[in-house]
């Protein structure tokens, strides 16, 4: 069943419009890899976190930059090392000998959006620090309480777990990852015009931002009264329950998921000129969404099945509404 609706006007207008922007301006830097700009903006739409994961020198970090540069709003980087420790990342209270009061002194997670450079490669307790930023958007600090402000997105890069000196995240804190996507390498063109674009300065240095804070909040407000139907509703949940009952998958996707798969079909479906969602959004997004949440069992991974591949048979299996 399918309920008919209108086509998107309004506020959805700004958000196509807003979205080609930011996409065109992200693409000087990152070229031919238009799928992977297109996602990041459904995770910034969706007000959720982006996990990029490649191997090194792909362009993770620099994804991560220019999406940040082109919204004027703040932005602060942590660089994840092994020797950084969770208050690094939220903040410490320092007394102050002169007012003979502790002092809140934030950390690198007080901003819009926060880059986490190489985030497998601090310690799981300090990953772990960002679980209740991540979540509900707030700090606490020795029982105080502070919120971040809005928009708040973190995107992190990570190595894959066979690279040297790496940790595995939290599986809690895969789950607060609304997506994760890969970069790859480069098609042979794009190669080569970055190495005449890049031969003196890097095009993100001159990289202007497109939209700011405001215009961004207003269109998140827009997203969220995409109409989702009940029989689209039914389908996320389906795919939910079917990597939950797979005899392939020691842990499938949790609820939160479930919320995040419909949260980003929402922006999906903004970014296509639609006030409504319908199943292809969520059959699409699914990989990105779901994948990086799901653990296969011992004999799937030694049988070179990972969750990316389970999830696809998974895909096939689920009815589509109509």
């Amino acid at each position: 069943m399918s309920e008919e609706r209108s086509p998107a006007g309004g506020g959805l207008d700004a958000v196509r419009a807003v979205a080609d922007r930011v996409r065109a301006n992200i693409e000087k830097v990152i070229e031919g890899k238009p799928e992977v700009a297109r996602t990041a903006l459904v995770v910034l739409l969706a007000e959720g976190h982006l996990l990029i994961e490649d191997v090194p020198g792909v362009g993770k970090t620099m994804l991560s930059k220019a999406l940040a540069r082109s919204i004027d709003l703040t932005v602060r980087r942590i660089q994840f090392t092994p020797d950084l420790l969770p208050s690094d990342i939220t903040g410490v209270s320092i007394f102050n000998q002169d007012t003979r009061q502790f002092e809140f002194r934030p950390g690198g997670i007080f901003a819009n959006i926060v880059i986490g450079d190489e985030i497998n490669r601090a310690s799981p307790k300090t990953q772990s620090a960002m679980l209740e930023c991540m979540e509900e958007r707030q700090v606490t600090v020795d029982n105080q309480t502070f919120l971040l402000e809005q928009p708040f997105m973190v995107i992190a890069t990570q190595n894959p777990l066979e690279m040297e000196g790496t940790y595995a995240l939290p599986e809690a804190q895969r789950d607060r990852f609304l997506a994760r996507v890969s970069m790859g390498y480069p098609v042979m063109a794009a190669e080569i015009a970055m190495l005449s674009a890049r031969s003196v300065s890097s095009p993100i240095d001159d990289l202007e931002p497109v939209t700011d804070a405001a215009e961004i909040r207003k269109l998140i407000a827009s997203v969220a009264g995409v109409h989702v139907s009940t029989a689209v509703q039914r389908y996320a949940v389906a795919l939910a329950t079917a990597t939950r009952k797979s005899p392939e998958l020691r842990l499938g996707a949790s609820p939160r998921a479930t919320l995040h798969l419909v949260r980003a079909a929402k922006a999906s479906a903004a970014l296509s000129d639609r006030d409504f969602v319908v199943p292809d959004d969520l059959h699409e997004l699914a990989p990105a969404v779901l994948a990086h949440r799901l653990l296969p069992t011992v004999e799937s991974a030694m049988a070179g099945r990972g969750p990316t591949e389970i999830l696809g048979d998974l895909l096939a299996t689920v009815p589509v509404p109509d």
